[in-house]
């Protein structure tokens, strides 16, 4: 009888440790899509504005979205989205390092030296389309990699010098 117990006490170790241990299921987590605008090349080329065409993008629903946005938009575009003539404009910039919005006003702090290398269209002009969605930012200010934007102070938009052609 001794040995039998201790065969069906084997057996029933040997069987609990076949069974898997079960998953935690964890939540799903919460996803939003946001809007994003790239340069559109082929209208560019040609001068037929608007020169930014949207693109959706998901993000986890907990986002901060002007500043999710603003990440997306310097991660640039995706191989499918090349494909559509889109396009990210540098300008020399490599990101942010900052982004506030205060009483109506977004600032944002790039990084990078940045330059507009002549050209009329520039990272600030993407800044600024991608921006101009969120009825709660009505001025956006742009400062350089020192910190320098032309109208520093006041309701008036605002570029760094490095940005004008």
């Amino acid at each position: 009888m001794k040995y039998l117990f201790a065969a069906l006490t084997i057996l029933l170790l040997a069987v609990t440790a076949c069974q898997p241990i079960p998953t935690p299921i964890l939540p799903e987590e919460q996803t939003m899509n946001i809007t994003v605008y790239f340069q559109n090349m082929s209208r560019f080329a040609v001068g037929t504005e608007p020169y930014e065409d949207s693109v959706t993008r998901t993000v986890p629903a907990s986002t901060d979205v002007p500043r999710a946005v603003l990440e997306q938009l310097f991660l640039g575009p995706t191989a499918e989205e090349v494909t559509q003539d889109l396009a990210l404009v540098l300008s020399g910039t490599t990101g942010f390092s900052d982004f506030t919005v205060q009483d109506g006003i977004a600032r944002i702090y790039l990084t990078g030296e940045c330059s507009s290398g002549g050209s009329t269209y520039t990272i600030a002009n993407l800044i600024f389309a991608n921006l101009e969605q969120f009825p709660e930012i009505t001025t956006i200010k742009i400062y350089d990699q020192d910190g320098g934007t032309e109208t520093p102070d006041g309701t008036s938009g605002s570029i760094p010098f490095c940005l004008e052609p």
